[in-house]
């Protein structure tokens, strides 16, 4: 069942990497993040994307993010994040070529564990995607869902950045 306004989000890790190594440019091993304690106390805008280095997500969604971080700032939130069934080297590396660094915090979801938790998994096998998680945009205020917007198939409407900021 996907997760409700209202409700406090699930207990549960999400995978960060930030720094990489001088030598060869690759991200350095990533660090578990408790998303409970990293939400207490803290207003915090969640997206999620269904992978890395897509199309939409690449040209739009992460990147009006980033461009906005300000005006989100300006409006109380403490933390941006980006959410995505992929590993965290991939969302790091995906991060840095967005120029998201300190900015939006890239969160993996390697194994779709977080998204099944909020009820926001999508099965893509048939198109060789394997489960990603559904786009989406959040509001979490001390850990509870104070918006939840999932977008239909094809569509950009309910999670952007303009969604967001829209109803802070």
């Amino acid at each position: 069942m996907t997760i409700q306004l209202g409700e406090h989000l699930p207990a549960g890790t999400l995978m960060e990497s930030v720094e990489f190594d001088a030598a060869n440019g690759c991200p350095l091993p990533p660090q578990k993040q408790d998303v409970l304690a990293l939400t207490r106390a803290k207003k915090i805008v969640i997206f999620g994307v269904p992978g890395a280095f897509t199309p939409l997500c690449s040209a739009q969604h992460l990147p009006g993010y980033v461009q906005q971080f300000d005006a989100l700032k300006a409006k109380g939130v403490d933390e941006v994040w980006c959410m995505a069934v992929n590993d965290a080297f991939v969302m790091a590396s995906w991060g840095r070529e967005q120029k998201a660094t300190g900015r939006v915090r890239m969160m993996a979801d390697g194994s779709a564990e977080y998204a099944r938790a909020l009820g926001l998994e999508r099965d893509l096998t048939a198109g060789g995607m394997g489960v990603r998680c559904f786009r989406f945009g959040m509001i979490v205020d001390d850990g509870v869902v104070k918006y939840l917007g999932v977008e239909a198939s094809g569509k950009f409407e309910v999670s952007n950045v303009e969604a967001i900021l829209a109803r802070l």
